[in-house]
């Protein structure tokens, strides 16, 4: 028998949710029944689903995410999940970046979650539970050259969710979801087109990159009660990891 995961009378708020990976997970949990809030730093350049409630914040300014949190919570008086995936960084020159731009992308991609689940652990203390899943990625975990800051802080909110999880247990579960290869509206800035995708899709052990979709599927199970024994987890979501050059020069 197939099970469904019903999330009717809950609140999730998916900060970066216009668009890209955010908007995928969003789908995911609208899907399933909750009451869907995104937030970004300006409206959807495609309109968002009717029912959908959006917040407009710039998550790297403390007081602005917090009031993001607030005004999710607003809307139907509790907040049952955030998922932190505002995120991302054109590359940079590690020897020439300049400390203003370094600062904030580290700001986007730490500092942001952090005040998010700050504010999120203020209402779900309150109503006795909640998840918070951050969006993370393999950059975190393999050197990451031209996104230096942009690895180091994705390194640092791995360690931040494990440090949240144990503190903030049994009230409030807190996961993160390590991103691969996925294809959005902007994927073609990182992978290429045509046969240089092709090429780069075929050293996926699974075949193919991922889509949003994919990433909100996981997060609807984090913040559904089948989930309920898991914090501080690290949940790959890369197809299987890269291929290790070494077999290639081999051949």
């Amino acid at each position: 028998m197939a099970l469904e995961i019903d999330l009717n009378g809950r609140t999730v708020l998916v900060t970066g949710g216009t668009k890209g990976v955010g908007r995928g997970i969003a789908h995911r949990f609208a899907d399933a029944g909750a009451t869907v809030v995104v937030c970004a730093r300006s409206e959807a350049d495609e309109p968002l689903p009717a029912d959908w409630h959006f917040v407009a914040a710039d998550l790297r300014d403390p007081e602005a995410a917090a009031a993001a949190v607030d005004a999710a919570a607003a809307v139907t008086g509790r907040l049952d999940c955030v998922v932190n995936n505002a995120g991302g960084s054109p590359p940079a020159d590690s020897a020439a970046a300049p400390a203003r731009f370094t600062q904030r992308i580290v700001e986007l991609n730490l500092l942001a979650p952090y005040w998010v689940a700050q504010r999120a652990h203020h209402h779900m203390t309150g109503q006795g539970s909640g998840s918070i899943i951050n969006i993370g990625s393999v950059v975190a975990i393999r050197p990451s050259p031209t996104t230096a800051a942009y690895g180091a802080a994705k390194a640092g909110l791995r360690q931040l969710t494990t440090t949240l999880a144990m503190e903030w247990a049994p009230t409030i579960r807190v996961n993160t979801i390590t991103v691969g290869l996925i294809l959005t509206e902007q994927a073609h800035l990182f992978y290429g087109e045509g046969e240089a995708r092709a090429r780069i899709e075929g050293g996926i052990p699974m075949g193919r990159f991922a889509v949003p979709t994919d990433i909100g599927d996981i997060a609807v199970w984090l913040a559904s009660d089948l989930a309920s024994y898991v914090t501080g987890a690290e949940i790959a979501a890369h197809g299987g990891g890269e291929r290790p050059p070494f077999l290639d020069a081999g051949a």
